[in-house]
């Protein structure tokens, strides 16, 4: 396994951000291990989980200057630090999130933040997906503005699970929209560092009976 991925996987365990025990989905599925962003509570780790999303960003999308969103809300925090790591390394790009609910009053409106142009394109940064409905809740909100594309999703974690079919719900998204959904790691690399200390043997084997049942086939 490469380094930065273990250095990645040690930083969600560390930060409370990956647990295993029962958990349930937004799709609705029993797991046995969870992936929550909403567990990132400090200056320095919200920070370090953008400089890991701004590495995946250069290394897939190059210096190419794009537009952040973060879909409410866990992908709001995640958007800001995202562009701040950017923007330290020299690329500075503008970010958008979603309200929850449509303000009436004021500036009114769904989305705070900078409002992509026609032509611009989007990256949508979220924690992890399970089944792809999300992203297409993203995609739906999204859908509001004229002239944008989407160009890229990029999430924590793939968890190689079977999406509507049994191709992943990372594929199924990306055939869907035509973009592709990047991750930093994949449940397999989590594995793969679980196996290395025999501690682990009860979520290891729990995880692969979950990918026997749900595991996506292509």
């Amino acid at each position: 396994m490469e380094a930065y991925k273990r250095e990645f996987i040690e930083f969600l365990e560390g930060a409370g951000v990956l647990k295993f025990g029962d958990f349930t989905a937004k799709s609705g599925r029993k797991i046995p291990y969870f992936i929550n962003a909403g567990d990132i509570k400090t200056g320095d780790q919200i920070a370090k989980l953008g400089e890991f999303y701004a590495k995946a960003y250069f290394e897939k999308v190059g210096n190419r200057r794009t537009v952040l969103y973060g879909p409410a809300y866990k992908g709001i925090p995640i958007a800001v630090s995202v562009a701040c790591a950017l923007s330290k390394e020299g690329l500075d790009v503008p970010f958008f999130f979603n309200r929850k609910e449509e303000k009436d009053h004021g500036e009114g409106g769904v989305f705070v933040g900078y409002k992509p142009q026609a032509g611009e394109e989007v990256v949508i940064v979220e924690d992890v997906i399970t089944a792809g409905t999300a992203i297409r809740e993203s995609m739906a909100i999204l859908g509001g503005l004229e002239g944008v594309k989407v160009a890229a999703t990029f999430v924590m974690v793939d968890r190689k699970e079977k999406g509507q079919t049994e191709k992943s719900a990372m594929a199924e998204v990306g055939e869907e929209y035509g973009f592709p959904v990047y991750s930093v790691v994949d449940v397999y690399d989590i594995l793969e560092y679980l196996e290395e200390d025999a501690a682990n043997a009860e979520n290891v084997q729990r995880i692969k009976n979950y990918l026997a049942v749900n595991g996506a086939k292509a």
